[in-house]
């Protein structure tokens, strides 16, 4: 059982690795905390994002000598890989480090066994210490390292009736303008923004993130583009404001594992009716926005093409985690699978 000093040591950690600080991505934020034997801190340390040192490294390095016989306190398992920077299990055990408290286990398959490696080496561990507010730093990450996929957000903006566009294939615009700026802030913090081949041929959608001014956001998702039809070579989509993969599949399953390989944690779906139906035939949908406008159309584009559902048994059931307005919108978001993290707003 953790000691006061260790405790308050996770609760500093905790402080550390949830705080202000450079983007990690695609690596998990950390904070560590080494406790001398008399319970007094010598050393802390918060990750900065990949190839910087791991917090524990830095956090060694702040206490030097006064590591040996010490406690680690981190919010994550240490790692038991060589990546960009080497094992931190190797560093601790170097350092003459006796005990070890976690707090959540290492979900990534490739860096996990940490806990385990310190044990055999009689290193004192203990684990899964307030593992639930670390997991809660880290919540897409983690979602992505568990299911070694992105997660996924279907954004969508309909009319009242359900429909996405009018019978001339119109639908600029059936959200305000305090709904668009949403959708850009979202798209900034997305990895990865996904519409079908009939969006770019229809719309020419950009796909970038803007300001209201319209100036592009230093952070651009990857735009990607899922389908057989063709891009024409002059689609605003191509254009050097941000990457584009164009992905020549409907296999959902192909882009998933695709964009995982990249690092892509968050993806943000944007796509039509069509692109839609086929990541809910998948289950791969994880979590919904949905901008309604205060208009009825009566025709048009449904929300979503049909996937197979032929009774009320089938449909698929959400879980509303917030229902507002932005604007003169009605905006609401929901979870399709108990494992995703709500969205909340500072996501925005």
């Amino acid at each position: 059982m953790a000691s006061t000093a260790e405790r308050d040591a996770m609760t500093r950690a905790l402080s550390l690795a949830a705080g202000p600080g450079p983007d990690t991505h695609p690596n998990p934020r950390v904070g560590a905390v080494i406790l001398d034997p008399t319970g007094s801190i010598v050393g802390s340390g918060v990750h900065r994002g990949p190839g910087h040192p791991h917090a524990e490294v830095v956090a060694l390095s702040q206490a030097g000598s006064e590591a040996r016989g010490a406690t680690a306190v981190v919010t994550l398992e240490p790692c038991h890989h060589t990546g960009r920077t080497g094992p931190c299990t190797d560093a601790l055990l170097a350092a003459g480090i006796e005990r070890v408290i976690y707090a959540q286990s290492d979900p990534n398959p490739v860096a996990t066994g940490g806990g385990m490696a310190l044990a055999a080496a009689g290193v004192t561990v203990e684990a899964d210490v307030r593992a639930d507010e670390a997991r809660a730093i880290n919540p897409i990450w983690t979602f992505a390292m568990e299911h070694q996929r992105p997660l996924v957000t279907w954004k969508f903006a309909s009319t009242v009736d359900g429909r996405v566009a009018a019978p001339d294939g119109s639908s600029r615009w059936i959200s305000g303008p305090a709904s668009r700026a949403e959708v850009h802030r979202l798209r900034r913090n997305a990895d990865a923004v996904m519409v079908g081949t009939g969006t770019v041929v229809v719309d020419d959608a950009w796909l970038t993130a803007r300001d209201e001014s319209g100036a592009l956001f230093d952070r651009q998702p990857l735009r990607v583009v899922v389908g057989h039809r063709a891009v024409p070579q002059t689609a605003r989509v191509l254009d050097p404001a941000a990457e584009t993969l164009v992905m020549r599949t409907h296999d959902v399953t192909d882009v998933l594992e695709t964009l995982f390989a990249r690092d892509v944690h968050h993806a943000l779906l944007e796509g039509g009716p069509t692109l839609a139906a086929a990541f809910l035939e998948v289950d791969a949908i994880d979590r919904v926005i949905g901008y309604v406008g205060p208009r009825l159309l009566g025709d048009g584009p449904s929300l979503v093409g049909s996937w197979g559902v032929h009774t009320m048994g089938q449909a698929r059931q959400l879980r509303f985690d917030e229902v507002g307005l932005v604007g003169d919108d009605i905006c609401w978001t929901a979870r399709l699978t108990a494992a995703a993290p709500p969205l909340i707003r500072k996501d925005l």
